[in-house]
């Protein structure tokens, strides 16, 4: 039994999502001989081609019973809806890039799912997390040890008085361990594919699931001199880097490089695009973030870090610069490519993720 389940009085409900991740996460519990029960999430209201709840909730019961575990079912559709979904097209109608499933772990799992664990009677919160926790007076929240797999990026805006409540059985295991486990264990969904779509909602065409809710609103794509090129459906549907969807024809000059969108501009329903992947108008050095939430004492002068601007982005050393009303300055080391505000700037010290806030603007 690990030092985080040992020091565990009382039952503990993992959230199974249907997937092998939050299986394995139950089967390490229920292997360390805690009372273990899970808990299906339902949140998110429109059955349709993409959406997969149906099976994952079978899955799930599947999981429960080879397991011989409880699983309770619950629906958090409107809270996802007020909570995350509302900020996810503000955000998008805005012109910037929002990344919900930072808002869905605070807001859902960590938020209204481990309340609800919490009024069953738990003890503690699990996940299927790829994510370590480690009590040293307070919670710290630390990098997996899979690094392809760490998902501290996500976590890091979760409230520390949660994440205290909370386990991550998976943190020690890589993804390939964690599937060998389920299968030796006969958990069904052993070899179930990962799920790489929006938070709860599915993997579907983007775009499409972004009209349902967003008008186009077509304008000009211009070169950085001013040249017209094309024309977008509206900035909403584009982001910073984004290749695929500009339709820019050849050009006279017979310059054949891809486009990339390299900047927004809301206020004039304007895109601006540039050639080429390494173009020097996709790259900077500096970003500035807002509503910075820290997982450990907030730094009050500058402090050396590294930081991650995506999910699958390398950690780059940069500085941090806190400023006034949860605000900061990053200046890195090298240039970064395609810093785009909405998405998030996590900080971390080795392998302790420090917090992070969201991007709100860039400069060169």
């Amino acid at each position: 039994m690990n030092a985080a389940a040992a020091c565990v009085a009382g039952p503990v409900i993992v959230g199974l999502s249907g997937g092998v991740d939050s299986a394995v996460a139950a089967l390490l519990l229920v292997e360390q001989g805690l009372q273990v029960q899970g808990l299906f999430m339902s949140n998110w209201d429109e059955e349709d081609a993409y959406c997969t709840q149906a099976q994952d909730y079978q899955d799930a019961r599947a999981v429960a019973r080879v397991l011989g575990i409880p699983l309770h079912r619950v629906s958090f559709a409107a809270e996802y809806r007020t909570r995350v979904f509302e900020y996810f097209l503000a955000e998008h109608r805005a012109g910037r890039t929002p990344n919900p499933d930072v808002l869905c772990n605070r807001e859902v799992k960590f938020g209204v799912a481990l309340r609800y664990a919490r009024r069953l009677g738990a003890s503690r919160f699990a996940t299927g997390h790829y994510a370590r926790l480690h009590q040293d007076g307070a919670v710290q929240l630390l990098k997996a040890a899979d690094a392809l797999k760490d998902q501290t990026y996500f976590l890091h805006a979760v409230h520390r008085a949660d994440l205290g409540h909370a386990l991550m059985p998976i943190g020690d295991y890589t993804k390939a361990q964690v599937r060998e486990r389920a299968r030796h264990a006969g958990l069904p969904v052993f070899d179930k594919p990962d799920s790489t779509g929006i938070c709860f909602i599915g993997e579907r065409p983007f775009r499409k699931f972004l009209r349902q809710y967003i008008d186009e609103s077509p304008g000009p794509i211009e070169s950085p001199t001013g040249e017209h090129l094309g024309t977008h459906c509206g900035v909403a549907f584009y982001t910073l880097g984004q290749r695929g969807g500009l339709a820019i024809g050849g050009r006279r000059d017979g310059e054949t490089a891809p486009w990339y969108v390299a900047a927004k501009d809301a206020s004039r329903n304007l895109l601006i695009a540039v050639q080429g992947h390494d173009h020097p108008l996709l790259c900077a050095r500096e970003l500035h973030c807002e509503n910075l939430h820290w997982l450990v004492a907030a730094p009050t002068g500058p402090r050396r870090c590294t930081v991650r601007v995506r999910h699958h982005h390398t950690d780059q050393p940069a500085v941090l610069h806190p400023g006034p009303n949860g605000t900061a300055r990053v200046v890195f080391d090298e240039p970064q490519r395609a810093l785009t505000p909405g998405q998030f700037a996590v900080a971390y010290d080795g392998q302790l993720c420090l917090g992070g806030g969201t991007i709100s603007a860039v400069t060169s």
